[in-house]
């Protein structure tokens, strides 16, 4: 399994892998699937000097991915970043999600940074474990802030310094 920077010509998978957990609503707020063109300028937000998108790629099969994110895009929050983290169905439950958190946590103080959240539903109990199972504390709670087919989400925050 190699650990690289994602290319353009791997958010077709990226998206594919992020499409995956629509339907399950533990995942992510989009309800519908998106498209390789809508997510092109979050693509390109991402750079490997400062933001990067990492895939592991398993013989030129994309496993999973992890992305920093911008978080509140005011200058005095660039020291923070927001993570997620997306595995593939068939490689779920290998470790591969703890594989690029803790490279994510190695590596944040290049990137200057000095703390890293996470946002994720109270309901998905398995990615809180693996975020709290890599040194992420419970920050905060957002009660009912999302909404997908007429039920409400809460959120949890999660955060860990580096």
């Amino acid at each position: 399994m190699q650990l690289r920077d994602a290319t353009e010509a791997d958010l077709p998978a990226i998206v594919a892998i992020y499409n995956t957990t629509i339907p399950s609503r533990m995942v992510t707020a989009d309800p519908d699937p998106v498209s390789v063109e809508s997510k092109l300028s979050w693509f390109r937000a991402h750079t490997p000097d400062r933001r990067p998108l990492w895939i592991l790629d398993e013989d030129g099969t994309i496993a999973a991915w992890l992305s920093f994110n911008d978080f509140y895009g005011r200058p005095a929050y660039h020291p923070t970043a927001e993570i997620s983290v997306y595995v593939a169905e068939a490689y779920r439950r290998r470790g591969l999600g703890r594989q690029l958190l803790d490279e994510a946590i190695r590596r944040a103080p290049d990137l200057r940074l000095k703390t890293l959240l996470a946002i994720v539903f109270a309901h998905n109990e398995p990615s809180l474990r693996l975020l709290e199972g890599a040194g992420f504390q419970r920050w905060g709670f957002l009660p009912a802030v999302a909404e997908m087919d007429g039920i409400e989400y809460d959120d949890v925050i999660l955060g860990r310094r580096v």
